[in-house]
């Protein structure tokens, strides 16, 4: 049985680890630091706490690592003062080249390093997320999920290739919400709104309803998106392609941030409102 750990079981973390368990694995995590919102979600999941990183470290031979971006490279060098010698998985929304020199470090560590880009929701249904791998062990980390929920798929013995993946398909399904939030925004500043969703509607009715829903549903999560854009931008540069919309896309989502933790959606005034403010 092979001995995973979860950083960290957040609301993607934990879909990842239930479909972990439901391939075999015995599924770890540590306690120490970590919210009552995130202790609830491993022990409901009957996750075995290692209560360190130290010890989940000792205790486990692959390590996924499911955290915002911004905290990818802290969380990699803390498992690497660790001495872990197993798999660790790098699973967050980074940009390929920041991948490539993190599986660098670990390589020259002792660490095998698998690459990896989860692109969907929670998951909790099949064939809605995928896990995108590559790597020299990227096999081994996908016989892991083997029985779902949560899809796999080896792209590339190349490190680098999943988060290159995940970069290009999220640059224009969360880059285009940021395009139309900071279009009704400024529609709504110019004082041409209900002209502009009317105009949409005579082209396409289902887009002129979807939109408003699009850009009040990614509030809660935009907090993890500025940092995401960003990574973006930086993937787009690498590549010789002008990164400015991305970066502009990571500024309206830290427009939207204050909406993290919220008790309900807020609505499609509140949201031009809060982007239409000197931040």
């Amino acid at each position: 049985m092979t001995k995973l750990g979860i950083l960290h079981p957040g609301q993607m973390g934990i879909s990842v680890a239930a479909s972990a368990q439901n391939s075999g694995c015995e599924v770890h995590w540590a306690s120490d630091e970590r919210s009552e919102q995130t202790r609830q979600r491993a022990t409901q999941h009957n996750l075995k706490d290692a209560q360190t990183l130290e010890n989940l470290c000792q205790t486990c031979e692959v390590i996924i690592s499911v955290c915002p971006p911004h905290a990818a490279d802290d969380l990699a060098r803390q498992v690497l003062a660790t001495g872990f010698r197993g798999i660790f998985v790098e699973a967050n929304a980074i940009a390929p080249q920041r991948a490539i020199l993190m599986g660098q470090r670990m390589q020259a560590a002792g660490i095998e390093f698998v690459d990896g880009g989860i692109i969907g929701g929670p998951a909790w249904e099949a064939e809605r997320t995928w896990l995108y791998l590559s790597g020299p062990q990227a096999q081994a980390v996908a016989d892991c999920f083997a029985a779902g929920p949560l899809e796999t798929a080896v792209i590339s013995t190349a490190i680098g290739k999943a988060s290159a993946l995940k970069m290009c398909f999220a640059a224009y399904t969360k880059g285009t919400t940021a395009l139309l939030s900071g279009i009704l925004a400024t529609a709504e500043s110019l004082g041409v709104r209900n002209e502009l969703e009317n105009q949409w509607s005579r082209d396409d009715s289902n887009f002129s309803e979807q939109t408003p829903n699009r850009v009040r549903q990614v509030t809660a999560k935009a907090w993890r998106f500025e940092s995401e854009m960003k990574e973006i931008a930086a993937t787009l540069a690498g590549a010789g392609i002008p990164s400015g919309f991305h970066i502009a896309a990571s500024e309206i989502y830290r427009r939207m941030a204050i909406f993290k933790d919220a008790p309900e959606t807020p609505s499609l005034d509140e949201v031009l409102q809060a982007l239409l403010m000197t931040q």
